[in-house]
């Protein structure tokens, strides 16, 4: 098995900030309605940084995989920084090229990170 294989397995079997987070400014739910994968995403934030990041979800072991570590990369990342993360490099995180099909599944935890931050941004 290769590196990435296994990053990805250990993410999936172990993912990293799996737990709800009490008292979140925002909780935020989304899915893949062509596969059936969901997260829902904890945030909490100060001076638009995020200070504390969870997930929970059920899905695929690329979604989980990349929620996992989409979870760690943006700890403390401000949100102009999230809002900067993009398909090249979660697939470089982790460490493959994504087909089509696979793209969404990987991309649904950044997805729903980015759609929270928008919904603090407009509570503003």
């Amino acid at each position: 098995m290769d590196l990435y294989a296994e990053l990805i397995l250990d993410h999936y079997k172990n993912p990293r900030n799996f737990k709800e987070l009490e008292k979140a400014d925002i909780v935020f739910e989304d899915n893949n309605p062509l596969c059936g994968d969901k997260v829902k995403i904890f945030l909490k934030v100060e001076n638009e940084q995020i200070k504390e990041v969870s997930f929970m979800g059920v899905g695929c072991a690329i979604s989980i995989a990349a929620s996992s570590m989409i979870s760690e990369i943006v700890m403390n990342k401000t949100y102009e920084d999230v809002f900067k993360i993009d398909k090249n490099q979660v697939e470089k995180m982790m460490g493959a090229e994504l087909s089509v099909s696979r793209v969404k599944c990987a991309m649904l935890g950044l997805s729903a990170i980015k759609k929270a931050i928008k919904i603090l941004q407009n509570e503003k």
